[in-house]
């Protein structure tokens, strides 16, 4: 078999087989394929896609690329979730209490953010002492004790992913559909749980900006999951606007800690329970209703709470975050962005509002890059309130004097109803 004529099957729009697809996975990993010839095929897939056939096998030896964790002896249904990426998307930090909290179990491995979405053990590492780097039986040993662990992706879990996703960023083939569902299931199945949830982002701050886009992907990950005997289900949920108040690291575990009391924004509370209860209907073979009512009541008593305070201790975070968020590092500067005019906000651009933030200090623009956990931005006023010329619409945290380059971004991302 020769990569030459898969290149040339592809380029002329051919379907692959499984035979021909096993081939450029394993030999690309093993480092047999050259980048050049793997770039070639990464873009003939980006411009002629791949049935669900073609994607199925593609993930499915990705999988194989490497380990798969074996959970099985932790008793139950083991739960992950995922989200394609957003602005101020902190919902695991709650959702997965909640699941944790009906004794079921949560084994996530999760990644860290890049640009302007953030990633889940970047918020984590803020809470001082957390560890996020486990061995593989202390993640299992946790999950069995607490119900809970979350730690950073293994380097031996699909690795054939992390050489073709740095393939994809360089060869402007991220937003290929097949490649984006083959990457997320692929990492999500290797990883050992038994049901899957989906979190598909849509609009200005996802990578899909349509609807039709985003339930395609959603049909896809979920008809790949299935195909591989895991129960998955997806949620199509709106990123034109930041989710919640808070965007960067600590900002959105207070933010989360404070949805976990009671007093959450709206909008971060109906996502999280959304998520939890289809996890839940999932693990619990119940239908979805039952599922959310289990899981308002467990949050409505404290005991998704109590089992996050479990959880920072139990992975050596400093628990006195829950009540004292002075624990946190604290920015050098706080910054106020005033409206510079009266009116009606009629939308708030997420993509401009995340960037704003890495520039603060809260992402990173390369993949090694440091960040600052204490850098970010939190929003005072959203879409459909009305604010006065001179109102504070947002606080920017940031140990830097100068601030100029994120004013410019932040100045068009707000837009205002004419004539209100």
């Amino acid at each position: 078999m020769r990569m030459y004529d898969i290149i040339h099957k592809k380029r002329h729009g051919e379907k692959l087989s499984e035979d021909e697809i096993k081939y450029f996975v394993l030999e690309y990993t093993k480092g047999n394929i050259p980048d050049y010839q793997a770039s070639a095929l990464l873009i003939a897939i980006a411009i002629n896609s791949m049935d669900k056939e073609e994607t199925v096998n593609l993930t499915k030896w990705m999988v194989n690329s490497g380990e798969v964790l074996n959970l099985d002896s932790i008793p139950g249904k083991k739960t992950d979730k995922h989200s394609t990426g957003g602005v101020g998307d902190k919902t695991t930090l709650i959702c997965a209490m909640i699941v944790a909290a009906l004794d079921v179990p949560v084994a996530k491995m999760s990644g860290r953010g890049l640009g302007h979405t953030g990633g889940t053990i970047d918020k984590l590492e803020s809470i001082p002492g957390f560890r996020t780097s486990l061995s593989r039986q202390e993640f299992i040993d946790l999950v069995k004790k607490n119900r809970i662990a979350i730690c950073g992706q293994s380097e031996s879990l699909a690795p054939a992913d992390k050489l073709l996703y740095s393939l994809r960023d360089q060869t402007a083939t991220v937003d290929s559909i097949p490649l984006i569902a083959s990457s997320i299931m692929s990492k999500k199945i290797a990883a050992g749980s038994d049901c899957i949830v989906l979190d598909v982002k849509v609009g200005k701050g996802a990578f899909m900006k349509t609807i039709e886009e985003a339930r395609v992907l959603a049909d896809l990950m979920c008809e790949i999951g299935l195909s591989m005997s895991k129960k998955t289900v997806s949620v199509i949920s709106y990123m034109n606007e930041p989710l919640g108040y808070a965007i960067g690291n600590s900002l959105e575990v207070i933010e989360s800690i404070e949805t976990l009391k009671g007093n959450g924004p709206e909008d971060l509370y109906s996502i999280s329970i959304k998520l939890a209860s289809n996890m839940v209907s999932l693990a619990k073979d119940i239908e979805y209703e039952e599922a959310e009512k289990l899981c308002k009541e467990v949050l409505e008593k404290g005991k998704a709470l109590e089992k996050f305070r479990e959880f920072v201790r139990s992975q050596n975070g400093d628990e006195r975050v829950v009540e004292d968020y002075s624990v946190f590092k604290q920015a050098k500067r706080v910054f106020e962005y005033k409206a510079e005019r009266s009116g009606m906000i009629k939308s708030i651009d997420s993509y401009r509002i995340g960037n704003a933030a890495c520039l603060l200090g809260a992402g990173r623009t390369v993949k090694d890059g440091v960040i600052d956990p204490s850098a970010g931005i939190v929003l005072t006023r959203k879409s459909g309130d009305r604010v006065k010329k001179g109102e504070c619409l947002a606080k920017l945290y940031t140990d830097f004097d100068s601030i100029d380059n994120v004013l410019d971004i932040l100045n068009n991302a707000w837009e205002f109803e004419e004539g209100v």
